[in-house]
């Protein structure tokens, strides 16, 4: 574990240490438990439903579904077959 060192308010730190008392955790643990919540919701926003998404970008779907018998290795081999010629 690395170490981090927070520059807080006296007062943000006595409500911080009641909390993690009342809640028999670390002080380290209740700040690590807000760091993962907060990346998790930062996460969250970043990801757009797709009814959210702009036209043009939905337009960029070639298939909804990949097709059953398609092999992705050799249609991958005839492209390198194509562009280097071997």
């Amino acid at each position: 574990m690395a170490k981090l060192v927070l520059d807080i308010e006296p007062e943000i730190i006595k409500v911080i240490n009641d909390v993690a008392e009342k809640k028999h955790l670390s002080v380290s643990k209740v700040a690590e438990d807000l760091f993962k919540s907060l990346i998790d919701k930062d996460k969250q926003s970043n990801v757009k439903p797709e009814s959210e998404l702009s036209d043009w970008v939905k337009r960029l779907v070639v298939s909804h579904s990949p097709t059953p018998d398609f092999d992705h290795k050799v249609e991958y081999g005839k492209h390198l077959e194509q562009k280097y010629g071997l």
